[in-house]
Order: C-alpha cells, then structure tokens, then sequence
C-alpha cells in the first residue's frame, strides 16, 4: 500500500458510479449506528448550504486540503469570507522550514476540521488515505468536531472493497494531480479508519448523491 506509483494507471470506473439509494440508506443507517451522524443531500449545493448551517460565526475551522470541498465552494467560503477563523489562514502566515513543528500543533487540533473520505462502507465505516498523514490525526481525535462531506461514488460494500477503492481510483487520479502540480508521483502513506465514534455529535458526514472528489 505505501509503494509509490511508478507509472500512472487510468482509475477503474467502478468506483465512480453512484450509490443507489437502497445502497446509502443502508450506508447512513450504519453510520449512524456507529456514532456518525449522517445527513443525504441531492446536491452540492445542499452540501454547502448544510456545512454552513454546522458552522457558528467566528468558530475556528480548518479546511482539509480536498478535491470535495473545492467543488462544493466550501474552502474558499470558510477560508475567504472573513466568518471564521481559519487555521489554513493562520498556517499561510508562517514558514514551514522555521515553523513547521508549530503548524503541525495548529493543524492537529482546530475546533473544527472539514474535509472528505475516499470509501464509506456499507456497514458503517469510513477510510481515509493519506501520503503524509498530515489531516489523520484531527479526523481521529484532535479536533474537537469533524465534518466530511462525501459524493456517494465513494460508497462501497466492504471494507476490502474500500481498499480497493483506494488504490484503483483514488490514488490514480492524485497521482495524475501529482504529477501535473508537483511532477512526482503520489502514494498512500498513511490509513485512516474509523468504525466507531465514541464521544457524541462529534463526526458529522454528509452524504451527496453527486460524484464529488476522488
């Protein structure tokens, strides 16, 4: 899993079909079974509308780095319209190379982080991939509340077939991103998953019946 893409392989269509609806009523029921409070939207813009009803003025929030919430228009809304108190506005402030371990601090427990998933299971677990780990540690148990907003190709029937996911569709097309932004290849690093959230109204997912993100 943390081998790096030598060449880039086309993402397998599979995973980007959508969910029926039996399929995320039956994915939302066991999310919630599991202490993730789950909400099914239609469209994006729903999606945007509901995140920016879960979000209070001049509440910290950080946007995870995410190909969904740059579609939705919900990163540059949190992180531009001067309502909140963006950790990602706060972290442009800074240089890594002399201050990176005290960005690191900031980004790993915000009040509030948004981001998405790259598989919910139909049994009720979410996955999440990650090259350098960096948005893990606020998902599992830093920040105080997380919000994922998740297009319903992303549903699957198992965790095995999550993990497929993972490395025939999305970590082809991050790496074609990859290559086009950085010109290197991208790779999993790190994997995140979540069976069960323990401390109430804490993981917030919503569910889009939209293809969104990889």
């Amino acid at each position: 899993m943390a081998t790096p893409v030598e060449t880039t392989l086309a993402p397998n269509p599979v995973y980007a079909q959508l969910a029926s609806d039996e399929q995320i009523a039956r994915t939302a029921a066991a999310l919630e079974s599991h202490g993730m409070h789950t909400i099914v939207v239609n469209t994006a813009a729903e999606a945007k509308a509901r995140v920016i009803e879960l979000l209070s003025p001049g509440e910290e929030v950080f946007t995870s780095s995410s190909a969904t919430l740059n579609q939705i228009g919900i990163a540059k809304h949190v992180d531009e319209s001067g309502q909140y108190d963006s950790v990602r506005v706060r972290l442009s402030r800074f240089d890594r190379s002399t201050h990176g371990r005290h960005m690191n601090k900031m980004g790993a427990v915000p009040e509030v982080i948004i981001g998405s998933v790259h598989a919910l299971t139909e049994t009720g677990s979410a996955l999440i991939a990650s090259g350098t780990g960096s948005q893990l540690a606020p998902y599992s148990a830093g920040a105080a509340r997380v919000i994922w907003v998740v297009g319903s190709q992303k549903i699957v029937p198992t965790l095995e077939e999550g993990l497929r996911r993972v490395e025939e569709y999305s970590l082809r097309l991050e790496d074609e991103r990859a290559m086009r932004v950085w010109g290197r290849h991208s790779l999993v690093g790190k994997l995140l998953l979540v069976n069960h959230e323990t401390t109430p109204g804490r993981i917030t997912i919503v569910i889009v019946k939209e293809n969104l993100g990889f």
